[in-house]
Parts: C-alpha cells; structure tokens; sequence
C-alpha cells in the first residue's frame, strides 16, 4: 500500500513540475493543480493509513494510537476546498489575461515562426 501512495505522489508531482514549465498559462494551472493534489496525498498519508481494522471493538479497552490522526485529514479537507478556489480564480485571471493580450502563453507572447 505504502509504494502504491509513494508512487503515486511521484507521479503526480513529476506531471505536475513537467506542466508547469510548459509555455501556455492552463497547463501552468492544471500542473498547480496536480502539485496541490500530491501535497495534499502526502499529508493525508502522514496521518498514518490503516486497513483492516475496525474502528471500535465492543468490550476492549480504546487504545488512540491505533486510530488514525484526524488533524491531516482536517488539514487535507481545509486545502481541497482552497484549492478548488484558487484554481477558480486562475481559470477566471486566465480568460481575462487571454482577453487583453490575444495570447494564452505564460510571458504574454506568440513564438515566432
């Protein structure tokens, strides 16, 4: 389970670093994006994953170390929903940005040809 996370994560940040050098300004958002999404797997996964275990056993005594911590879980919620608004608000300076300079490219320039 631990080196299908790991890859995982290393996959997601390898697209994400690969799109954001890439000239136009919607790949720069979505390899963002995919940076956030990997963060936000790794925190997760700081909150140490268990499979296979009830969460509460009738009669036995409660040992808390055998639980998940809640705090990454409450901090991976907290910046999905950030996420999702700063990435609203990219897509939004993008199509303004288009506007004004007629080009999609991250320095405001068509390559010559």
């Amino acid at each position: 389970m631990e080196l299908v996370l790991s890859l995982g994560i290393g996959v997601l940040v390898a697209s994400g670093v690969w799109l954001l050098l890439r000239p136009r300004t919607y790949q720069v958002i979505i390899g963002l994006s995919l940076l956030g999404y990997a963060v936000n797997l790794f925190i997760f996964s700081m909150g140490r994953l268990k499979s296979n275990a009830a969460p509460v056993v009738p009669g036995a005594e409660v040992d808390p170390s055998a639980f998940a911590d809640p705090i990454p879980q409450a901090l991976v919620l907290t910046a999905i929903v950030i996420g999702f608004a700063t990435t609203a608000l990219f897509l939004v300076v993008l199509l303004a940005a288009r506007g004004f300079t007629g080009t999609d490219h991250v320095d405001g320039r068509e390559p010559e040809r």
